[in-house]
């Protein structure tokens, strides 16, 4: 399974940022989506930087990681007990993202 990880740029530099995440600090490549200021969320996967993200987002994705770190560290995994990660996704139905749904008529 691929997993992206969030992380902050916190210093730019040709080609690569120094972007704080997760687990510390790391220069990650910035060629597929070109330098990125100070304070920008990225999407990184393999040290490589994929997209850009909201901060929102990147507190999602966050989130949803912590829950996967719960559960690996054994939390039981109750009835609604993991909702406090997706917080994002309790409480409403769920939207196709825009390029799956049909033109409207």
């Amino acid at each position: 399974m691929c997993v992206g990880i969030p992380m902050q740029v916190v210093e730019t530099g040709p080609f690569q940022s120094r972007c704080r995440g997760r687990a510390g600090e790391t220069w990650i490549d910035m060629r597929l989506i070109g330098n990125q200021p100070e304070g920008t969320w990225v999407l990184t996967f393999l040290d490589a930087a994929r997209e850009t993200l909201e901060p929102e987002r990147a507190a999602a994705i966050n989130d949803a990681l912590d829950a996967l770190d719960s559960l690996q560290a054994g939390m039981p995994a109750e009835p609604g007990q993991l909702d406090v990660f997706f917080a994002d996704l309790v409480n409403r139905e769920p939207q196709l993202p825009d390029f799956l749904r049909k033109d409207s008529e």
